[in-house]
């Protein structure tokens, strides 16, 4: 099992030497990659199993620099593919052999900050935790902490619609963009929305957040900053199964409280990530890490109603922290969860959305889809609102392992959309649920997203040969 490519246009690699030249007018050399060498370092994702040599890499300056690179490839019939920090899990980011990669990574100023209004402008190329670091020193930060917000950048949230441990409380990405400067195919640069919520007209911003770079390449974002709570604390949860400790997220949130973070782990990603950590997580099969925040009282009341409910549940192990070395100690293990289980196996990252009170039976029949493939599974996600990660576990030297990987993630994504969930919460579509989508969608919705594309980009030249089948394409 692999997942297709389209194949290249062969007038356009002739036409390469050409189009590299034209490029080499737009921007200084140092901005155009196109040496096979250091194209490679561009040729894929996170979702490593699938790689493309890009035509061309172009690494603009400035928001006139995108226009000028895009309205060339415009007329030139060039396909592009928008590129922030290359962390996308769904092959968001991956090119094809006759496509030019326009990357923002260069762009990484904060133009303004506006204390008083809550609001910072920045370019799209600053890294989500860059947003944080530059208005931490007054008591604000940017809220959606994506597990690779340390790499991943603005422009690449807001083509996934990112979320992180902490969007229970605060929402995704879509909740936190006021506005954004951005570029479409022709060159023509537009702004949308503005430096307050419900900006007027039509609501563009709820299309290109998650638009996954077919619409244009954003350049700029102006996005809220909150001031930080008081203080916040998690506890840690230890259960004898994923059943209590699934129906205890559903209860926790069921009774109306609210935590900032509410995140599972199983057995298996207790044991990797605590051999790399040291966190001195429990011997439990599965954990939850909850964590409230406000008043030195309120979060007593919020952890003791909490524990309280978790008693209901059969909970083994109960660890509150006291300090903030304890609070970080917690939290050091679930950070590092990908980078620990990528220490000691191949592994594909799914991302599918349920209701919470489904957990308890999805979690259950993930195990037995996984089982049933001969391999293993490590769970490990946002549970507060449903947003699963299992990290399927494969030996990419055995034939058929990562056949068999891809097998089981497809049926999980099957299963959270027969539960009332749906294909991806936070990861985006890509290539590698492409071909589901038609699991979630009739046709008939599936023309009318593609009509909606097909306005900003009618020869679809913009990421090409994500999100939609590949065999669905319509007219203008």
């Amino acid at each position: 099992m692999s997942i297709p490519f389209p194949t290249p246009d062969p007038a356009i690699l002739a036409r390469r030497d050409e189009i590299v030249a034209g490029l080499a007018r737009l921007v200084a050399p140092e901005a155009l990659v196109t040496s096979e060498d250091e194209r490679r370092a561009f040729e894929t994702d996170g979702l490593t199993a699938y790689r493309r040599m890009p035509l061309a890499v172009v690494l603009p300056s400035s928001t006139a620099e995108v226009a000028a690179v895009l309205r060339f490839c415009n007329q030139h019939g060039v396909k592009v593919v928008p590129r922030g920090a290359g962390t996308s899990l769904a092959g968001g980011a991956i090119p094809q052999e006759d496509a030019v990669v326009i990357g923002v990574a260069k762009m990484a100023r904060v133009l303004e900050v506006d204390l008083a209004n809550r609001t910072a402008r920045v370019e799209a190329g600053i890294t989500n935790l860059g947003i944080s670091a530059a208005v931490g020193h007054e008591g604000f930060f940017y809220a959606p902490d994506p597990s690779s917000q340390l790499a991943c950048t603005i422009a690449g949230n807001i083509g996934m619609n990112s979320g992180g441990a902490h969007c229970l409380k605060y929402g995704v990405t879509t909740n936190n963009i006021l506005g954004v400067t951005m570029v479409l195919l022709d060159g023509t640069v537009i702004e949308v929305g503005g430096d307050h919520l419900d900006a007027g007209g039509l609501d563009l911003l709820g299309i290109i957040v998650g638009s996954e770079g077919q619409l244009g390449i954003v350049t700029e974002a102006t996005v809220r900053i909150l001031r930080a709570a008081e203080g916040a604390r998690p506890a840690l949860l230890g259960f004898p199964s994923a059943q209590d400790a699934g129906a205890c997220v559903a209860a926790i949130i069921g009774a109306g409280i609210v935590p900032v973070a509410l995140e599972y782990m199983d057995r298996l990603a207790i044991q990797i990530t605590d051999g790399f950590s040291g966190a001195g997580y429990p011997d439990v099969e599965a954990m939850l890490i909850c964590e409230v925040e406000g008043s030195d009282q309120e979060i007593d009341e919020q952890l003791r109603r909490i524990v309280q409910i978790a008693e209901r549940h059969r909970v083994e192990a109960v660890r509150v922290s006291t300090s903030e070395a304890e609070s970080a100690a917690i939290w050091k293990g679930r950070k590092s969860a990908f980078g620990a289980t990528g220490r000691i196996s191949d592994y594909i990252c799914m991302d599918g959305t349920i209701p919470t009170g489904q957990l308890p039976l999805v979690l259950r029949r993930m195990g037995e889809i996984v089982a049933a493939e001969g391999l293993r599974v490590a769970n490990v996600f946002h549970a507060g609102d449903g947003n699963l990660h299992p990290l399927i576990l494969f030996d990419i030297n055995k034939p058929g392992e990562m056949d068999k990987a891809e097998r089981a993630g497809e049926e999980i994504l099957k299963l959270c959309v027969e539960v009332g969930g749906c294909l991806t919460g936070e990861h985006g579509v890509g290539i590698e649920k492409r071909d589901l989508m038609r699991v979630q969608f009739r046709d008939e919705d599936l023309a009318q997203q593609m009509r909606v594309r097909a306005v900003f980009d009618p020869n679809w030249l913009m990421n090409p040969a994500k999100v939609f089948p590949l065999d669905g394409r319509i007219a203008a």
